[in-house]
C-alpha cells in the first residue's frame, strides 16, 4: 500500500491554494466543505474564485509567496496551470514543512485526493494511487449508486442510540446483537424511508429486550432484466431472511437475494396456483411475526395487477411492519424493449392497462370507452383470452386493421415479438400459448415495434 487512507479534520485549519485556475476553483469547493479556512494565492483568479474572494468566503493574496506564508499552513493544494511553476511551488511548499497536492501531477505529491462520495457523515475515498484517476471516478460511480440517499441519517440515529445501549444492554455480544438488528433490519428501512417515528418504536422494543419485529418488504422485481431492479429492491433482496417469490420472477432476478435466505415459490399460472392468495397473505404474516425480514418478490410492479394492494391489506389489518417498492411494470419494461411507445403525439393520446382476468374470470368494461382509435391498449395475461378480447373490441367498433403486438419475455434474453393486426389476434396469440408470461399491446403504436418508420406510415392509415 503506497499511501495510507485517513481523513483530516480541516475545520477552521489553514490551507492553502495555490494557482487561480479552474482546477484550484474544484479543490477550493472540496476544501470549503470540510470547513478548511482558505487562502489562495495567485495573480489572477478564476472569476468563480473571484466571487468567493468578495462574498469573504476565501482570502486572496497576489503578491509572490513567502516562505512565511506558508509554515502556518495545515496542507496546500497547488494548481497553477503550469508544469514548471507547479515543481517550484511543489518544493517551495516541502521546505517549509507542509504536504504538498499537485493537481495531475502524482509523481510531485506528498498526499493526493481520492475521488469522493458522501452521505452525510459517511464519506468514502477511493483512489488508485493517481494511476487512473478515471477508474477511480468509475468506481466511485458504482458505490455511489449502491448507497442510500438518506444513509448520513441512518449514521446521526445510530449515534442518537449509542448512549441508552451502552447503558440498557449488559454485555458486549448482547450490543452486538442490537447493532445488527437496527442496522440490517426494519429499523435502518424506516430511517432510510423518512420514517423516523416509526424507526424509533422499533428501536425501542429492542433496547428493552423485547423479541425483535419482523417485516414484510412487498418489491416489484421489474419485468425481467436484472438491471432493471431498483437500488432499493437490491438493498433489501440482501437483507431478507426469507423470500415468496412469484411466477414471472426469473432465476436471473432470484441470483441478487442474499444467499443464505430461504426461497419459497408462491407462483401462479393459470388453472394452477401453488399457494392460494389467502395462504400466501397468512405465509407473509406468520414468518413477520416471528421476527423475520420477509420479501415478497413479485415480477413487474406488485400495485399493477401483481396482488400487492390485498396483501399489504392484510399484513396492516395483522399491525405487520409492511414497506412497499415500486418496480417497472411489465407494460413500460416491454414497450421499451420493443421500441413501442405507449404514448405518441401522432397516434395516441392515453394508454389504458387491462388484466385479461378478474376474480370473478371474464373482464366486464365499456368495449365502447376502449375501442377508441386513438388509445393504446396493454392487456396483462391476455393471451387465453385473445381471441374474445377482439371480438369484443371489433363489435365496439376498432377497425379491424389495428395493429397489435404480442411481447413475450420482455426486456429478456430471449424475448420474443409477434406484430399484426386486430383481426388477427386470436391466431397471433396460438403462436405464444406454450412460450412465457406474455404481454399484449393493442393500437396504432404497436405498429412502431422495432419498425421500418418509412414502412409504418401505410399500415397506420389503414387503422383510422
Amino acid at each position: 500500500m503506497r499511501h495510507l487512507p485517513t481523513f483530516f479534520d480541516l475545520q477552521s485549519r489553514p490551507v492553502a491554494m495555490i494557482g487561480g485556475t479552474a482546477m484550484a476553483l474544484q479543490r477550493t469547493r472540496l476544501l470549503l466543505e470540510a470547513g478548511a479556512s482558505v487562502t489562495i494565492f495567485a495573480r489572477t483568479l478564476h472569476p468563480e474564485l473571484a466571487e468567493l474572494v468578495l462574498e469573504g468566503r476565501i482570502r486572496w493574496q497576489a503578491e509572490t509567496i513567502e516562505d512565511s506564508d506558508l509554515h502556518e499552513q495545515r496542507l496546500a493544494f497547488i494548481a497553477t496551470g503550469n508544469a514548471a511553476s507547479d515543481a517550484e511551488a511543489a518544493e517551495r511548499v516541502r521546505r517549509a514543512g507542509v504536504a504538498a497536492n499537485v493537481a495531475d501531477r502524482p509523481e510531485l505529491c506528498d498526499f493526493i485526493m481520492p475521488a469522493i462520495v458522501e452521505r452525510g457523515e459517511v464519506t468514502v475515498g477511493i483512489s488508485t494511487g493517481g494511476a487512473s484517476p478515471m477508474l477511480a471516478r468509475s468506481l466511485r460511480a458504482r458505490v455511489e449508486a449502491t448507497l442510500p440517499a438518506r444513509l448520513g441519517e441512518l449514521v446521526r440515529f445510530a449515534s442518537s442510540l449509542r448512549q441508552s445501549a451502552r447503558t440498557l444492554i449488559g454485555s458486549a455480544t448482547q450490543r452486538r446483537r442490537f447493532w445488527d438488528a437496527v442496522l440490517e433490519g426494519p429499523v435502518a428501512e424506516a430511517v432510510l424511508t423518512g420514517r423516523d417515528e416509526t424507526a424509533r418504536a422499533l428501536a425501542d422494543d429492542l433496547l428493552h429486550n423485547e423479541s425483535p419485529r419482523g417485516a414484510v418488504y412487498i418489491v416489484g422485481a421489474g419485468p425481467g432484466d436484472p438491471d432493471l431492479l431498483t437500488f432499493r429492491a437490491h438493498r433489501l433482496m440482501q437483507q431478507a431472511d426469507i423470500v415468496f417469490y412469484d411466477e414471472l420472477v426469473g432465476p436471473e432476478i432470484l441470483n441478487y437475494v442474499r444467499r443464505d435466505a430461504e426461497r419459497v415459490y408462491v407462483g401462479k399460472i393459470k388453472s394452477h396456483h401453488s399457494k392460494s392468495q389467502d395462504a400466501i397473505n397468512e405465509l407473509l404474516a406468520r414468518h413477520a411475526k416471528a421476527g423475520k425480514r420477509v420479501l415478497r418478490l413479485k415480477g413487474g410492479d406488485p400495485f399493477v395487477f401483481g396482488r400487492g394492494g390485498e396483501e399489504l391489506e392484510y399484513l396492516r389489518r395483522e399491525s405487520i411492519e409492511t414497506v412497499v417498492v415500486p418496480g417497472i411494470t411489465a407494460a413500460l419494461g416491454c414497450a421499451a424493449a420493443t421500441g413501442i411507445p405507449l404514448t405518441h403525439r401522432d397516434y395516441a393520446s392515453s394508454v389504458t392497462f387491462l388484466t385479461g382476468h378478474t376474480r370473478d374470470g371474464e373482464l366486464a368494461t365499456d368495449w365502447r370507452v376502449l375501442a377508441r382509435p386513438d388509445q393504446t391498449l396493454v392487456v396483462y395475461m391476455g393471451l387465453s383470452t385473445a381471441g374474445s378480447l377482439a371480438a369484443k373490441l371489433l363489435v365496439a367498433g376498432l377497425p379491424r386493421s389495428t395493429p397489435v403486438a404480442i411481447v413475450e419475455r420482455g426486456t429478456r434474453p430471449d424475448q420474443r415479438v409477434t406484430t399484426g393486426i386486430l383481426s388477427d389476434l386470436k391466431a397471433l396469440a396460438e403462436r405464444h400459448k406454450d412460450g412465457g408470461p406474455a404481454l399484449l399491446i393493442i393500437g396504432k403504436v404497436a405498429a412502431l415495434a422495432n419498425a421500418d418508420i418509412a414502412g409504418v406510415a401505410d399500415q397506420l392509415k389503414e387503422a383510422v
